[in-house]
């Protein structure tokens, strides 16, 4: 059977998958797994099923989807790990042992978040080397990687990231990047060279949105040492001009995503939950996890004519840490009218 044929198959499989009994969802929301993976669970006689950590996601407009391994960025020790990017088709996939080098994508990279698509072929991925304190933007066509900002500076300068996060791109091709340890977003043009280093001053910034007006969200670890640790975090708005906002304060957002409808979707992993901040500021619960799951990344695939003939435009995508196996995730897919249940969560139907 041509491997074409193969992920035909794989897809009618995960889209027939039964919903998750332990993700409870808005009414009218359906859920399913959309890629995991068998074979990689290290613990003699638990058979748990997923794929090796992933920590970030991000679509290109094709509906392709790509994420990034789990790296040494929050922890001390002697290895530093270097892993490449998964590339999983439209459709999803089920990945094990044999089968996963063909979804690796790039070379390996120093603890590597998949952070943003620029056009049809661009993507955008930081890396952090935790000893050093630097870090880089590597931007990533047909899996080639160059070094597009930051890296080591020139002898008696300052590197420009140490440990840059989150990245989005603006309608001008430029870019926002949060850098956690130094408590700043940068922002670039659309060479990659530095507009404003210190756009906006968050404690621990990490996670990044970018809204239609132009107005960025910010996502910070706040108190926290690690996002998987108790907050305060803390949800900024940041205006065009730099004006930044306290919007909520309280979780740890570990990732956020705007949905079509202009709500801010958020996966608090201390919370096990995912919840919504309506564009008035108002927060709205969307999705309880149960049995020990928990949220580890989301982002909503993006609405253009590949993905809506794929059947996946607008639907929101979670990467889900299993019954407590941090080193295993599933990525599911929440489908149906999300910013129509939001809106009537939010008038009290």
């Amino acid at each position: 059977m041509r491997w074409s044929s193969v992920l035909v198959v794989l897809a009618v499989l995960l889209a027939s998958a039964p919903a998750r009994a332990d993700v409870e969802a808005l009414p009218g929301l359906s859920v399913r797994v959309y890629v995991t993976g068998d074979g990689f669970d290290s613990t003699e006689g638990r058979g748990a099923r997923g794929i090796p950590a992933v920590s970030t996601l991000v679509f290109d407009p094709e509906g392709v989807l790509y994420l990034a391994r789990t790296g040494r960025r929050y922890s001390g020790g002697d290895v530093e790990d270097k892993f490449p990017l998964y590339r999983i088709p439209t459709g999803g996939a089920r990945l094990t042992r044999q089968s996963e080098s063909r979804y690796l994508h790039g070379p390996p990279l120093p603890n590597p978040q998949a952070g943003a698509v620029r056009g049809a072929r661009e993507l955008f991925v930081t890396t952090f080397d935790r000893d050093r304190k630097i870090g880089v933007l590597y931007r990533m066509v047909d899996g080639r990687a160059e070094l597009f900002a930051g890296g080591t500076p020139d002898p008696g300068q300052t590197a420009l990231l140490k440990q840059p996060e989150g990245v989005v791109v603006d309608s001008g091709g430029g870019f926002f990047v949060a850098d956690r340890d130094r408590g700043v977003i940068v922002r670039l043009d659309a060479a990659g060279r530095v507009v404003d280093p210190r756009f906006a001053a968050i404690t621990r910034p990490r996670v990044l949105a970018l809204d239609e007006s132009g107005g960025l969200w910010v996502g910070a670890d706040g108190a926290a040492e690690a996002p998987w640790q108790p907050g305060p975090g803390e949800i900024w708005h940041v205006s065009r001009e730099g004006e930044s906002r306290l919007v909520l304060s309280g979780p740890v957002p570990q990732a956020i995503s705007l949905s079509p409808g202009g709500h801010l979707v958020v996966a608090d992993r201390q919370g096990a939950q995912i919840f919504a901040i309506a564009p008035d500021g108002m927060r709205i619960d969307l999705a309880q996890f149960t049995d020990g799951d928990a949220p580890r990344s989301l982002v909503f695939a993006p609405v253009t004519p590949e993905t809506r003939r794929a059947g996946i435009a607008g639907d929101l995508f979670i990467v889900t840490i299993n019954r407590g196996t941090w080193p295993l995730n599933d990525v599911l897919r929440i489908s149906g009218p999300l910013d129509e249940a939001l809106r009537e969560r939010r008038s009290g139907r």
